[in-house]
């Protein structure tokens, strides 16, 4: 975020004067404790999100199934955090009550009916209520989105079943429900692909972990193409900054357009394994012709073309105002690698994306093949 030389020269002169006061005026200026509810908060996101409002100060209250790591936060270190069981879809008994919470996060909204459910009960307790979206609520992808870009509809809006098809669908009408039963106290966050440690899709992790058995590797189309993510801690920080600030509104949170390259991608994933490889970029009508999917066996990739010319270039700008910061690329990779290394040998032994090292070689076999080809009648 660019500051120009007044906003630094008022910042400065606020920091001077708070130095200049007694004691406590340091403490006085940072963001009051607040009450926070979170929905879920012991999956991927909750977690890093937990332990960043602990470290500045919060009072957390999670409610949740129990069913997702439920030792989670479990022990003397977490006597400070409430938890409360119970199902957004049939008991929300365990909410009940006098009880009230500066603002709750959601971030396991789905299906509109659990949010409206959820949002109704929680209305006259909260004063703001952060839900946790997507950029996939977008209707298309051939230009750039912003906030303000049509979204989703489906045909059947009383669908209730989440799929490739009516994910994008369904989150936007949680969106819709959340604001009805909170008009002007509700923030939409629409994350793009979310990575770094504890992402358990594996969809980016496929790149550091590739890097680490070393050898040939397949990768997408050329180094110069887009691609666009968010780290987790990154994603948790501007999710408490919303709170803490009191922002509401509909923000994208993803990387800037244009900042990365699947080439950087791959290069920080090699520097963090430390292993011999080399890297092969195979164009994106052969891996078509291959029958190699975009996104699935390559992931964090899709050529923008087409219907996909927006890829990896949706804005952040009005994130980025509101407080949004990224770390380097390549603490992401270092980190991600770091947590998969630690995973057991049969969980690392089945990744849930990308390709598998038979298929890989499959595809690199017959990229060569086809250049030589191409070689020989050239």
């Amino acid at each position: 975020m660019t500051i120009d030389r007044r906003d630094f020269l008022a910042a400065g002169a606020a920091a001077a004067s708070l130095l200049a006061l007694p004691g406590g005026a340091l403490a006085a200026a940072k963001p009051k404790s607040l009450k926070l509810l979170v929905l879920g908060g012991t999956g991927f996101l909750g977690p890093h999100f937990v332990e960043a409002a602990r470290k500045r100060g919060h009072t957390l209250t999670l409610f949740n199934r129990g069913k997702t790591n439920p030792d989670k936060f479990s022990g003397e270190d977490y006597r400070d955090i409430e938890q409360l069981h119970g199902d957004r879809k049939t008991d929300m008994s365990a909410l009940q009550g006098e009880r009230t919470w500066d603002a709750v996060l959601d971030t396991s909204a789905y299906i509109p009916a659990d949010v409206t459910r959820s949002a109704k009960l929680l209305a006259p307790k909260v004063k703001q209520y952060l839900l946790v979206s997507t950029i996939s609520v977008y209707a298309k992808n051939d230009v750039p989105a912003d906030e303000n870009s049509p979204v989703a509809v489906l045909a059947d809006p009383t669908v209730d079943k989440v799929s490739n098809e009516t994910y994008g669908g369904l989150k936007a009408l949680c969106e819709k429900a959340a604001e009805a039963e909170l008009p002007g106290r509700t923030t939409v966050v629409r994350p793009g692909l979310i990575v770094g440690p504890g992402d358990n899709s594996d969809r980016f992790t496929y790149w550091p972990a590739r890097a680490d058995r070393g050898g040939e590797i397949l990768a997408p189309g050329s180094a110069q193409d887009p691609t666009q993510f968010i780290d987790v801690r990154d994603l948790a920080a501007f999710l408490l900054t919303t709170l803490e600030r009191g922002h509401v509104g509909t923000y994208n949170a993803d990387a800037e357009p244009g900042a990365l390259t699947m080439g950087a991608v791959l290069r920080e994933s090699q520097k963090a394994s430390g292993k011999k490889s080399t890297t092969t970029w195979a164009s994106a009508d052969f891996l078509e012709a291959q029958k190699v999917s975009a996104w699935g066996d390559m992931p964090a990739w899709v050529p923008a073309r087409g219907e996909n010319a927006g890829f990896g270039r949706t804005s952040v700008s009005k994130a980025r105002a509101a407080g949004l910061t990224y770390r380097p690329l390549r603490e992401t990779v270092r980190d991600t690698l770091a947590w998969w290394r630690k995973l057991p040998e049969e969980r690392r032994a089945k990744p849930k994306a990308g390709l598998s090292a038979q298929r890989e070689g499959e595809v690199l076999a017959a990229w060569h093949a086809q250049a030589q080809q191409e070689k020989k009648g050239g």
